[in-house]
């Protein structure tokens, strides 16, 4: 009769941890197996302790640094998970024992999402520039590793809202997923930003932000439609939020994140049909209304804070394009 193993504990999702005085350290074999039963073992045993030069030590040592705190919260954002990831499959090996064709194996494993697998060796070339810099290993394995290309059936274009839409969304839109609407729009930021917004951020008149991706710092006068719903947003709170409390909150009035809002306008899209335009294209809306009110190339940059004027350009044209149409149309009556 086999002796059951008293320190195991399961996780929800499945996987087999060894659980010691609240530590858990996961098993990777298939449980029933000899492979099982070694790595159990060596665990219990003390002999399987993360090398001192292991990817965990080298991605706390990277949180730690002056690089890391000089980025962009939005670009942190972006490679937390993938830095979760590699902690959690490669966190105890040593760094000197990575390839290249580890790092080709990782991305082929996250090929159903392309972004993330993208981003992985990006995380790896910037985790050994620094294990480099330790002496922890002589050369960079990220360095000429080929992106992932994203399949043409799932490049699909932001479509901008038409003047449909929008009405539909201000006629039927409930208000949480309408306040966030006009943020979208009025601000003509990315929806990371959205988020930080605090009451801090609006003096009644102007928004103003620092763009996560950017770092740019904007003063952004609110549209009619923005400023309307931001003063109802705040006298529906029933008292005069702080400074510092978030514009977009979840039920208990804690910040609201990326995931929770985007899961918000993907469900009211779903109610009122809209899904053929997603809160991305809200920041091409406002371009565009930008540009139908004559705005110049720069003027919209100014506003929408693009570092380059090609989306610009794109959603613009199209905006002056209808424009010059419809003005086309009223001579021709």
């Amino acid at each position: 009769m086999t002796k059951a193993k008293k320190y195991l504990w399961r996780h929800p999702s499945g996987r087999v941890y060894v659980r010691i005085k609240g530590k858990l350290t996961r098993i990777k074999a298939q449980e029933g197996t000899a492979e099982f039963d070694r790595e159990y073992w060596e665990i219990l045993s003390g002999k399987r302790a993360a090398a001192k030069t292991s990817w965990g030590a080298l991605i706390d040592a990277l949180r730690e640094s002056d690089k890391w705190a000089g980025y962009t919260a939005r670009y942190r954002q972006d490679l937390e998970p993938i830095l979760e990831y590699l902690n959690e499959k490669i966190g105890h090996v040593d760094v000197s024992r990575l390839t290249q064709a580890d790092i080709y194996d990782a991305m082929e494993k996250n090929r159903h999402r392309v972004r993330f697998a993208n981003y992985i060796p990006t995380a790896i070339s910037m985790l050994s520039k620094l294990a480099i810099r330790k002496r922890w290993r002589p050369d960079n394995p990220a360095i000429g590793i080929e992106p992932l290309k994203v399949p043409s059936d799932r490049k699909k274009p932001h479509m901008p809202w038409p003047d449909w839409a929008v009405d539909k969304m201000r006629e039927e839109g409930r208000p949480l997923p309408r306040l966030i609407f006009e943020i979208g729009v009025g601000s003509v930021q990315r929806p990371g930003d959205w988020v930080g917004f605090t009451w801090g951020d609006y003096d009644g008149e102007i928004l103003k932000l620092t763009q996560n991706k950017t770092g740019r710092a904007l003063q952004l006068p609110c549209t009619d439609n923005l400023k309307a719903a931001l003063d109802q947003a705040k006298a529906s709170l029933g008292f005069v939020p702080h400074p510092s409390r978030h514009i977009l909150t979840r039920a208990d009035g804690s910040a609201m994140d990326y995931h929770a809002m985007a899961r918000i306008m993907v469900r009211e899209r779903k109610r009122l049909g809209l899904m053929a335009f997603d809160q991305h294209a809200l920041r091409y809306r406002g371009v565009m209304e930008l540009a139908w009110a004559g705005c110049t190339d720069d003027e919209i940059a100014s506003y929408s804070g693009h570092t380059t004027k090609a989306m610009i350009a794109k959603y613009a044209g199209e905006a002056r394009q209808i424009m010059r149409a419809r003005q086309a149309a009223a001579k021709r009556k």
